[in-house]
């Protein structure tokens, strides 16, 4: 994970749940630190502990300040100076996923520390205090436009890509839901990634498959949709797929400098240069024979990649093609602020306490539905999602017990 503005880098170990922070200035990665170096190896490599154990990470959006959640130790921060506790977070509270608000004065936190299924932890770090907001249970993307971000909120069934408002220096700090909002099928994806220019998000998931799905901003249009690998053959799954799912790291996505490009990493250790609007895919191989297990981009637009075999490296992106050249600062940040604005009319916010099921306007990418619509619908095919599936057959029961 690198920081959003800083040349730092943050990455989780990958024999013990340990964070390692780097400099990446000048063309060289340097270690600077690490919290969780002296706990306990994982030992079995998918085992339900590690999965438990794993730390989670935010940056601050402006300093040089990470914050951990490090199991039974509660949530610490990292800075140059040292590791420190964070002001106002329960003590001992094992957060699964953590993230800052845009402004940082504002620490989010997944699960609720009151053990409420169905909402989070919005940490005041100035005052120290605890409010309630809304559940998620993926970390946060924001828009570089500003004033807008992007979560996930999951079951078996489905999962909602949830945005929202985030007015800088509001006083409560907490995510605004607003009615525009992604469903996607089954669960298990990973955090947002939005691209640098604000154009384009990507998710990649799901407990399923090794998928990934491209949408445009602000019309959600889903402009690619791909399986890396082989798709799933379906239950009982045989063990050359569990390990071809298990190669492909869920971690292996990069929106670099370049409008319109995305990197995705794979287990041969090559990188895939994808350019969106085109489909053209160009293979840059780079750690051959060690697979990719970590892909970030840099506040300056260089790529890190960390590999299986415990290499990381700093990678150097270049091209001459006349489609992929970054525009200015000045009108990309123009152009993102304008989406998020066009986004905004084009929606409102769900009322506070409201229920979600009722008051979201979903959309995968290429149909939309209202609470009406899914109400209505009694028929599905194979080629349907599950989750629609899944409704068809709830609300035919339903109706037959009336």
């Amino acid at each position: 994970m690198c920081h959003p503005r800083l040349p730092l880098v943050a990455g989780l170990d990958g024999e013990r749940p340990a964070v390692h922070v780097w400099s990446c200035e000048a063309g060289q990665l340097r270690e600077l630190g690490s919290v969780g170096s002296e706990s306990d190896g994982y030992g079995d490599a998918f085992s339900w502990e590690r999965i438990v154990r794993t730390p989670a990470l935010a940056w601050h959006p402006g300093e040089p300040r990470l914050a951990v959640s490090a199991g039974e130790s509660g949530v610490v921060q990292w800075t140059p100076s040292g590791r420190s506790a964070v002001d106002g977070v329960p003590p001992t509270t094992e957060y699964r996923r953590l993230a800052f608000s845009p402004d940082g004065g504002t620490l989010w936190a997944s699960p609720s520390s009151s053990d409420a299924w169905d909402s989070s932890d919005v940490v005041d770090l100035t005052s120290g205090t605890v409010g309630s907001g809304p559940a998620w249970d993926t970390g946060v993307a924001h828009h570089p436009g500003g004033g807008l971000v992007v979560t996930l909120s999951s079951d078996q069934g489905a999962t909602h890509g949830l945005f929202a408002r985030v007015d800088p220096g509001a006083a409560s700090g907490a995510m605004r839901l607003l009615r525009r909002a992604l469903i996607l099928d089954v669960d298990g994806y990973e955090t947002p990634l939005f691209s640098a220019d604000g154009r384009h998000f990507a998710i990649r998931g799901n407990a399923y498959g090794n998928t990934l799905d491209v949408f445009a901003f602000p019309s959600l249009q889903r402009v690619l949709s791909t399986t890396l690998g082989e798709p799933s053959p379906g239950y009982p799954y045989p063990q050359e797929w569990l390990d071809q799912m298990r190669a492909w790291s869920r971690h292996n996505l990069a929106f670099g400098a370049r409008p319109g490009v995305l990197w995705v990493g794979a287990p041969t250790g090559a990188l895939f240069e994808v350019h969106i609007e085109t489909s053209r895919v160009v293979e840059h191989r780079l750690v051959a024979g060690s697979p990719v297990s970590a892909l970030a981009a840099t506040a300056s637009g260089e790529l890190v990649l960390a590999s299986g075999g415990g290499e990381l490296v700093l990678v150097s992106v270049r091209s001459d093609l006349e489609e992929t050249r970054a525009p200015d600062d000045g009108d990309a940040s123009t152009a993102a602020a304008s989406a998020v604005a066009e986004f905004l009319d084009a929606t409102s916010e769900v009322p506070e306490g409201g229920d979600l099921d009722e008051h979201l306007l979903l959309t995968d990418g290429e149909r939309t539905w209202n609470s009406d619509d899914l109400a209505t619908v009694h028929a599905a095919t194979e080629e349907d999602p599950t989750w629609l599936r899944l409704r068809a057959a709830v609300n035919k029961v339903c109706d037959a017990q009336t």
